[in-house]
């Protein structure tokens, strides 16, 4: 009998025969159920990591189940092949971003087939390819006829490391997402997707979202930031023009004693000018611009402003009040304009005290007399108004209404809502991304490309510029066009291309008919396939692509192109794989080999012999130097011990902690099994049927036992599966099974055990098939089964066959003894409960009396105590 399972020969050749038969290729069948799966599709950077296996993983074992159950299911991969790593490794390496991405593609493909996950290859994608991005092309001129694309000149997150501008959800605690570095404010002339068009739908449906966590849809509500308030407005001394603020405080409003502007707000510049304060104005906001502007970030800076040398008028007071622009306003709040009531806000309260600006109490508590020259700090509570003319003596909260009314008939302000969300830049000042299709006449200004002359090709062969700069503008044979409206020789192409996110918010619907040529997608393969019924990345992407993706789902549907608006129906976010650090005092972190034990038993490092401290577990990051690279694994293990490990030491949304222990215990349980089957083989006749009947029918207690413990393992691996995912407490089932097996002695096993001997074995393989797919095709083999063993249907259990031993049940009420009976000892509390009350002799006792308490207490039998 062969000790041990060799996956370098076993793995190599079922992967040959899936392909070969073509097992995992799919298309649209009326007379079946769809199901599709998806994964967030990786970015080639040129290697998988562990992360990924962990991810792919997941959806493989759902995959590989509800095929076994009988879906129709689709299950693709591609690659999000645009973005800023590909051109930062082109800059470091000296290679060509084009070259650098598709053979990472290449590498990573042949990796995830070692991997033995079910794709179907034939549904490829790659969306730097220009049979994909014609298509986002064609989107965009849509969008820019319908009004819901727009270009303006703006200040935009700018990273001058990456040379490009960031979305604001690209941005985190003021730094780019993608390299860290400091985000600053520059002016451009950028496109914009209205997303804000749809914000109020967005946030409505993340309570209609029942199969998405909880955390997603409150990240996602939270920076669509819903506020209700009113919109005021402050007319500009001496112009026809007015500052609109939002604020959620319009009792406060007598309380405003000058104005503030977000330095990035457009009237900064137009209010200033011409002014003895334009310079003052100018450097300080160039000043702010390398500041970190969120509202973490400005936290950290002391609060500073300059007058702009302008007035305008408080709509209640019909006072002139000073205008500021200060760095702790932000443009992506409100209107970007605050009215500035010291006495009521810490912030306003503070930067008063500095400027020497009044500060004049409108709202203070019952019974108190706030002074505002001699207050310590602002009030922001509730209370009742003063210094607000015929509103004095108002519940201030009550206040709220009747002053926005009184504003309102005066036409200085009206109820409103506002949202945190703004209109998504998608503008990026970089080569490799998709082309955005308009030409820019001197005569007729922004000009569509006709939808004939689409795509718009990237030049593929371009050279990159000193520090990475996009060279687009410098290709006249790409840059220089012809209008095509007048015909102008001189007109310019947009050499701008659009954001990443762009193409990830519509790949699952390519999927769908990935070659189809007369559209973004089949119409009638997307009403097959769409939307996607399990959706499986990481957390991080909550308010990226996932917010995205949604509003993408809602310009298709408002287009008429779609009938639905989300894009996933549920959403399964995996836990990080951690791991433990090794850090050296003189040379930080360490590789495992860089690390071994001195003859004390301490761990030191090898190039100084210092100490080694182990430090906590956190995600793996080459910069910490603890990755794991899944093709040694691939050599050591084979694909299913990793595939086993991933899925049992975690449940897939907590992190899993990464232990070479833990790959070891799993490669001893896959060759466990192995011997297991093989010796059962051995002494087992092969034209045995498999015991299918009920267990009443069988006549020994140890296969009684073990036919039940089998219908067990199969119903809690199902539900484990199908309800929870909960892949770990799954195999455990498996194991306790393969326990099971194990104690019995073969020798002496009678027909009627070795068929049920059988009958476990093969479902002991059905299961874990999803799971450890290669080895299970195997095995399955050697039992004598023809095909593969994913074209079988998935077990069964025998509801009849799962009851083990009853247990006494003895029922009190109000602690005296009134009736016994027996219950299977694996039923439910709720169910061993209603029994109870159900009882004629406990219903005699109780009356028409209901209970107040049904108290149960397992130990050796099971006691209910019922208190009426």
């Amino acid at each position: 009998m062969e000790q041990r399972y060799h996956p370098e020969l076993v793995e190599p050749e079922w992967q040959a025969y899936w392909n070969k038969h073509q097992l995992f290729k799919v298309t649209e069948d009326s007379s079946k159920e769809k199901y599709y799966l998806l994964e967030m599709f990786p970015y080639p950077s040129g290697k998988i990591h562990i992360g990924h296996v962990r991810n792919y993983t997941i959806g493989d074992v759902v995959v590989r189940y509800k095929r076994m159950k009988g879906f129709n299911v689709i299950h693709p991969m591609g690659w999000d092949a645009f973005g800023m790593p590909a051109e930062n490794a082109a800059i470091a390496n000296n290679t060509h971003p084009a070259a650098w991405t598709y053979d990472n593609i290449g590498a990573m493909r042949e990796q995830l087939k070692k991997m033995g996950f079910s794709y179907d290859w034939d549904r490829e994608i790659a969306t730097c390819r220009p049979e994909y991005y014609k298509w986002e092309q064609w989107l965009f001129l849509k969008m820019l006829e319908k009004g819901m694309a727009y270009r303006k000149e703006s200040y935009v997150n700018w990273c001058e490391k990456c040379q490009t501008v960031l979305a604001n959800e690209q941005v985190e605690q003021d730094k780019c997402w993608r390299c860290s570095q400091t985000v600053q404010q520059k002016k451009l002339w950028q496109w914009f997707f209205k997303i804000t068009d749809y914000a109020e739908d967005l946030l409505v449906h993340c309570d209609k979202l029942p199969g998405w966590p909880d955390k997603v849809t409150v990240m996602q509500k939270n920076w669509i930031g819903r506020s209700v308030g009113s919109q005021l407005k402050f007319k500009i001394d001496g112009r026809d023009e007015d500052i609109e603020v939002f604020t959620t405080r319009p009792d406060t409003v007598f309380g405003a004693t000058f104005m503030c502007l977000a330095p990035e707000h457009p009237l900064v510049e137009s209010l200033s000018k011409g002014t003895q304060k334009e310079n003052e104005v100018a450097a300080f906001v160039q000043k702010v611009s390398s500041q970190e502007r969120s509202a973490e970030g400005i936290e950290k800076y002391e609060k500073e402003g300059v007058f702009i040398g302008t007035y305008c008028i408080n709509p209640a007071t019909g006072e002139k009040i000073p205008v500021y622009t200060a760095n702790f306003v932000l443009m992506e709040y409100g209107t970007g304009a605050i009215m500035s009531v010291p006495a009521g806000d810490q912030r306003d309260f503070d930067f008063a005290r500095k400027y020497g600006l009044d500060i004049r109490v409108v709202v203070q508590p019952e019974g108190e007399n706030l002074n505002g020259s001699t207050m310590k700090e602002a009030y922001t509570d509730e209370g009742v108004m003063v210094n607000s003319g015929e509103f004095n003596g108002l519940d201030s909260k009550k206040a709220i209404d009747v002053m926005t009314d009184w504003l309102e008939k005066k036409g200085r302000g009206k109820k409103t809502v506002s949202y945190r969300l703004r209109d998504w830049g998608i503008s990026r000042q970089r080569y490799w991304g998709a082309p955005i299709p308009v030409i820019h006449c001197p005569d007729c200004g922004v000009v569509p490309v006709p939808e004939t002359d689409l795509p718009i090709r990237l030049p593929e062969d371009a050279d990159f510029l000193k520090k990475g700069g996009s060279p687009l503008p410098t290709l006249d044979f790409f840059a220089k066009a012809t209008c095509p409206e007048c015909g102008r020789q001189d007109a310019k192409r947009d050499t701008d291309t659009m954001d990443t996110f762009v193409e990830s918010s519509w790949y699952y619907l390519r999927y769908c008919s990935p070659r189809y040529e007369d559209g973004m997608f089949d119409p009638e393969a997307v009403k097959y396939w769409a939307p996607v019924d399990q959706y499986i990345g990481g957390v991080e992407h909550a308010v990226l692509h996932l917010l995205y993706s949604r509003y993408f789902m809602r310009v298709l549907n408002t287009l008429g192109m779609i009938d639905f608006k989300e894009p996933f129906t549920r959403l399964l976010t995996q836990g990080m794989v951690c791991k433990e650090t090794m850090t050296c005092p003189d040379h930080g972190y360490l590789f495992p080999e860089e690390a071994v034990k001195n003859v004390e038993d301490n761990l030191v490092c090898t190039r100084c012999n210092n100490d080694v401290e182990v430090g906590r577990v956190i995600k793996m990051s080459k910069s910490k130097k603890n990755v794991v690279d899944p093709n040694e694994l691939l050599g050591k293990y084979g694909a299913d011990v990793v595939r086993l490990f991933c899925l049992f030491a975690a449940p897939p949304e907590r992190d899993l902690e990464w232990s070479e222990d833990g790959v070891e215990g799993s490669n001893r349980f896959v060759n466990r099994v192995w011997r297991l089957v093989l010796e059962c083989l051995e002494k087992i006749d092969g034209s045995d049927e498999p015991f299918t009947g009920p267990a009443s029918d069988l006549s020994s207690a140890q296969a009684k036992d073990l036919y039940i413990k089998a219908n067990q393992t199969i119903q809690k691996v199902t539900d484990d599966i199908d309800k929870s995912f909960h892949f770990n407490t799954a195999i455990s089932a498996v194991m306790e099974l393969v326990n099971a097996l194990y104690v019995i002695d073969l020798d002496s096993a009678d027909t009627e055990l070795k068929k049920v001997i059988r009958f476990s074995l093969e479902n002991t393989l059905l299961l874990l098939s999803p799971i450890i797919p290669h080895f299970c095709e195997e095995l399955f083999k050697r039992l004598g089964k023809n095909g593969s063993i994913i074209e079988q249907s998935w077990p069964e259990y025998r509801k009849d066959s799962l009851k083990t031993d009853d247990v006494l049940v003895v029922v009190q009420v109000n602690g005296k003894l009134r009736s016994k009976f027996t219950i299977n000892a694996d039923s439910e509390e709720t169910e061993i409960k209603e029994t109870a009350l159900a009882d004629k002799k406990i219903k005699k006792h109780m009356g028409d009396k209901e209970p107040k308490k049904v108290i149960l207490i397992r130990k050796k039998q099971t006691l209910i105590n019922i208190v009426v």
